[in-house]
């Protein structure tokens, strides 16, 4: 039997043509941009489909989907006339912040224009709740004092501008004079609040290291934990009259709280001073140095087998003893206390050592110490001069030298006291020289002003890094290694800022700063 004819043998097959692909070229895809233009409008029935008037009006509406937006040049580039001597005279004369002489920061820190009545009618409605949660007196604060010299007078004024925290729904708070008095205001608070722990945690736990400080001030002021604060006071109907500040997400509650708190403290500060400072925050935000979660982390701790002045071996200092404390009138020191918690007693058995006979006289001549001192008693002017020649022997003795037997005779108490004092004593210098600037760029000029590698080469500039003393071990690699000179220099710089505030006070870290070391470097240099 024959097999059966295929099907297929009778198909005729056409020569394909085969394409073979060129090199392929990968394409990709970054945008898809979809077709904005609205349909055309549909013809009436009357019209015809081809008719002039509608093809008219569909290319009008063409052109009206597709040309660009024109984009206008924000406002702050629109140049503007520059007002006539006799209204920029009647501006400067208007403002506030040249109505106090005496008072030269808390006049840079007032409002650069006269409050309005929108700004009058807020502090008729809130202050009284701002004020009774604080625990201040419900009386207008222009009735505190005598004369306009009595800085209490102007607390209403700024407690208004705390909480004007920039609000895009508030014409108010973004007129310029509200906007940059609150920045600057939250601008000198962050500050304040800084030195104020520091002094209080270095009398408080006099044989601890800053670095457990650090944390303890962290856990207390943290970003984090300000919204806690502000509700706990009853101030966050004042911050979030709108809103529900415990449904908010984080990156929305934690920067407004953040400036009104800062703000409260620049206040309160340029108003009543420090010790009021220390009030608002242990008695109204309730704060507790001692509660769990404020704790430094456990840590390897070494052996402190030196003493500790006498005022701090009975009892642990509470916030109450720091503020109400007040020196003696034949105090030594302008803080006496402080120099106490930052100098160890023991430093004593330094006294005529090869340093204190070589290197003291020549690093108190380029600092200009001894100051001139109105001692009636010839023996407190040497008494001072001899502590003062230890604190600075305390100054430039690196924790390689004597930390792991003696873990105090280091320079580390006074580099942190002097790193709060000199970001204090610049920021005051800032507002005052810089009436018109608002708070985020005068913390840019801040920071620029005080990097450390700045700080350092300020040291450096007057050759009083060859002074400092180095363990045997490392000081070849301090002296030659700039990575490691640099920040040692840096501390050095600071624990003597830190040294000159313990033993005459805040003028004389401003004279080392700006005249001896001349951070702003506006001094001649020498050709």
């Amino acid at each position: 039997m024959a097999p059966p004819a295929m099907a297929f043998q009778a198909l005729a097959f056409s020569p394909l043509p085969l394409h073979l692909p060129a090199t392929r070229r990968r394409v990709r895809v970054l945008a898809v941009a979809a077709d904005q233009t609205p349909p055309p409008p549909q013809a009436s029935p009357s019209e015809p489909a081809n008719s002039p008037s509608r093809l008219l009006r569909e290319l009008a509406q063409r052109k009206k989907a597709v040309s660009p937006k024109k984009k206008h040049p924000p406002r702050r580039f629109i140049l503007k006339p520059p007002l006539d001597d006799e209204r920029l005279t009647q501006r400067f004369l208007n403002s506030p912040q040249l109505s106090l002489k005496s008072l030269p920061l808390l006049s840079s820190c007032l409002p650069s224009a006269p409050l309005s009545a929108a700004d009058r009618t807020w502090m008729d409605e809130y202050l009284l709740e701002a004020k009774q949660a604080l625990g201040y007196p419900l009386a207008p604060s222009e009735t505190l004092g005598e004369g306009d010299d009595c800085p209490a007078r102007h607390f209403d004024v700024l407690l208004y501008l705390v909480f004007q925290h920039l609000d895009p729904s508030s014409e108010r708070t973004r007129t310029r004079h509200v906007r940059n008095g609150h920045s600057r205001l939250w601008f000198l608070g962050q500050f304040v609040l800084e030195l104020a722990f520091c002094e209080f945690f270095l009398q408080r736990y006099p044989r601890e290291s800053p670095g457990p400080m650090r944390e303890r001030v962290f856990a207390l002021i943290g970003k984090k934990m300000l919204p806690k604060w502000i509700k706990a006071a009853s101030l966050h109907n004042l911050v979030f009259p709108y809103d529900d500040l415990d449904k908010m997400l984080r990156k929305d509650r934690e920067p407004p709280t953040k400036a009104v708190f800062w703000a409260l403290f620049g206040a309160i500060y340029l108003c009543f001073g420090m010790p009021e400072v220390y009030r608002v925050l242990f008695e109204a935000f309730g704060m507790d140095p001692e509660e769990e979660s404020c704790q430094p982390k456990l840590r390897r701790q070494l052996e402190d087998v030196d003493y500790v002045s006498v005022e701090f071996e009975k009892r642990q200092l509470a916030w109450q003893d720091v503020a109400a404390y007040r020196p003696p009138a034949d105090a030594l020191f302008a803080h006496p206390r402080l120099f106490r918690a930052c100098v160890p007693p023991g430093m004593h058995r330094f006294r005529g050592n090869i340093w204190d006979f070589d290197n003291r006289p020549k690093v108190m001549n380029i600092l200009g110490y001894p100051l001139p001192a109105n001692d009636k008693i010839p023996e407190i002017t040497e008494a001072r001069n001899i502590e003062l020649g230890l604190g600075l022997q305390l100054c430039f003795m690196h924790p390689s030298k004597y930390k792991f037997e003696h873990p105090r005779f280091c320079f580390e108490r006074l580099e942190y006291v002097g790193q709060k004092i000199q970001d204090l004593v610049l920021a005051e210098r800032l507002l005052m020289k810089h009436l018109d600037a608002p708070g985020r760029w005068l913390s840019e000029k801040h920071r620029r002003l005080l990097m450390n590698k700045y700080c350092g080469r300020y040291l450096r500039d007057k050759h009083l890094h060859h002074y400092i003393i180095y363990g045997e071990t490392v000081q070849d690699r301090f002296e030659h290694n700039r990575r490691l000179r640099n920040p040692s220099t840096t501390a050095v710089q600071q624990a003597i800022h830190g040294l000159s505030y313990c033993v005459y006070g805040k003028p004389d870290v401003r004279r080392l700063m700006f005249e001896v070391f001349d951070f702003e470097q506006v001094q001649p240099k020498a050709v």
